[in-house]
């Protein structure tokens, strides 16, 4: 089943650098996943989230506030 990832943001370089993280795992482990940018405030604030970028999987807060590793995102999406 593909996976419903989010990255919350407004596209400051913190928020692009995630996207970018976060592709890269999916494309070299041939994960199924869906990736939508979220970049509304308003759309983000329902998440209760005041530190971006965050990153959501399958509507869990896993990361925010900082930029992961390429390791630590391919655990979260094993």
């Amino acid at each position: 089943m593909s996976k419903v990832i989010k990255i919350l943001g407004t596209g400051c370089p913190k928020c692009q650098a995630m996207t970018g993280v976060v592709k890269d795992v999916i494309t070299e482990n041939n994960i199924d996943a869906n990736v939508e940018k979220v970049e509304d405030i308003m759309e983000i604030m329902k998440y209760n989230v005041m530190t971006t970028p965050a990153l959501v999987v399958d509507d869990v807060i896993t990361i925010k506030g900082r930029v992961p590793s390429k390791t630590e995102v391919l655990e979260l999406l094993k």
